[in-house]
């Protein structure tokens, strides 16, 4: 089962609005004692319908977590005033405002020149900053992740279930 080409392009783009609001997705997994953990992971980067990677840094217990085959959720939300504020004045959101990706863990793997060069586009407004390299100094292994199921968050009659 697989999703559709016209859903995960309109997925990327809620994506592109989740990042540009709060730097970050959570991805959700299990503990090896059956608890569960969430990290916020900055790096997601969605690619072909159902597949996606990110880059492991600092994720010590993610990356414990992830074998191959291992089930994982990730949650993004746009956190923008800009969104929740008219939309809270409406009494409705004009565009889904988070989501729900189902799936499992893929392959670990050294990471591609031209994945490093997609994620440097992505954050080169910050690198004036000191943190860039700290964080983004070490690309070198990406974790890929492969979704069957998109859910969308719903928050009562603020969210028709349409979305």
């Amino acid at each position: 089962m697989g999703i559709e080409p016209g859903h995960w392009n309109q997925l990327k783009s809620l994506a592109g609005r989740v990042f540009g609001s709060s730097l970050h997705f959570a991805i959700a997994t299990n503990n090896p004692d059956g608890t569960p953990h969430v990290t916020p992971i900055g790096s997601l980067i969605l690619e072909d319908p159902g597949e996606a990677y990110f880059f492991e840094v600092f994720a010590r217990q993610l990356s414990r977590n992830l074998d191959t085959g291992s089930p994982v959720a990730v949650l993004g939300v746009i956190s923008s005033a800009r969104l929740w504020l008219p939309s809270l004045i409406a009494g409705r959101f004009s565009c889904p405002p988070a989501f729900r990706l189902l799936g499992v863990a893929g392959e670990r793997r050294s990471s591609t020149p031209e994945e490093r060069a997609r994620w440097r586009r992505k954050v080169r407004l910050l690198k004036w900053t000191r943190g860039y390299d700290r964080i983004w100094g070490d690309l070198e292994t990406v974790c890929e992740l492969h979704f069957h199921k998109v859910q969308p968050v719903q928050l009562g009659q603020m969210t028709p279930l349409s979305q």
